[in-house]
């Protein structure tokens, strides 16, 4: 009898503990779904909260490439008023230098034409005599040694051999020669494009080229080396050009010409 009150109660206990047992096991299960699930909502709030500041971020970005964009394009304007108010010194500084050249152009150019009218306008016969032979370009004349009728592109001035030659005008000597047809030759450069030519000269004259010459200087004598004009009496060619053209000397000289 006693066997059997010992097993029952065995049995009802090991009833029980199964019981006990499947409540702890189910508490176990639960907590753990629960931790799970509080850990599963840490996660998603620290991703959340992991992905405002790169929200931030990328705002903070978007926002900030506008603001370097403008900040670099804030100078430009800045720049170009500078540069153009630079352009408009650096004109400004130009028109001024052009305005003072004008104005010292416009004082210098009366002095220039002064010095030009005191040697080119004022002139001497180089030789007294009386003219046997008178300019003539337009119109044909007979020409005794060369039997033939020609221009005469100067004055042939009567007057004895060995009388002085003189600068009809200030000026510098620029040629030196002895021509063909007019013999021994004289040229002086008076400016302004004008220029004396003295021909039939003696041998030798006493001047040089580049030799600088005042009116009245002897630059030689009379001769008879023009073999171009020999049969005629004793004289000086005498001869202008202007700008390298030929022009009547006594337009130039003072006085009118006496013709023989």
């Amino acid at each position: 009898m006693e066997k059997k009150h010992g097993s029952g109660a065995a049995g009802s206990l090991g009833g029980k503990g199964f019981y006990i047992v499947l409540f702890l096991c189910a508490a176990v299960i639960g907590i753990s779904v629960w931790i799970l699930f509080t850990e599963a909502g840490t996660n998603v709030e620290d991703v959340t909260t992991a992905e405002e500041p790169v929200e931030q971020v990328s705002g903070v970005s978007t926002i900030m490439i506008p603001a370097e964009d403008t900040m670099q394009a804030a100078p430009e304007p800045e720049a170009e008023t500078v540069t153009s108010s630079q352009g408009v010194e650096s004109e400004e500084a130009n028109e001024a230098a052009e305005d003072e050249d004008s104005e010292t152009g416009a004082l210098d150019e009366p002095e220039t034409q002064a010095a030009f009218s005191e040697t080119v306008t004022e002139y001497i016969w180089p030789v007294q005599g009386t003219v046997d032979r008178p300019w003539s370009i337009q119109t044909l004349m007979y020409d005794s040694t060369m039997a033939d009728w020609r221009t005469h592109d100067g004055l042939d001035i009567a007057c004895a051999a060995g009388t002085q030659v003189l600068a009809c005008a200030g000026g510098t000597v620029c040629r030196l020669e002895n021509d063909d047809l007019l013999g021994t030759t004289v040229e002086i450069d008076h400016g302004n494009g004008v220029h004396s030519v003295y021909s039939n000269l003696a041998d030798q004259p006493p001047v040089s080229a580049g030799q600088v010459m005042a009116m009245g200087d002897v630059i030689g004598s009379v001769g008879s080396t023009a073999l171009g004009e020999v049969n005629q009496v004793s004289h000086l060619h005498f001869s202008m050009t202007k700008d390298g053209l030929p022009v009547d000397p006594a337009g130039y000289m003072p006085g009118e010409a006496a013709l023989e």
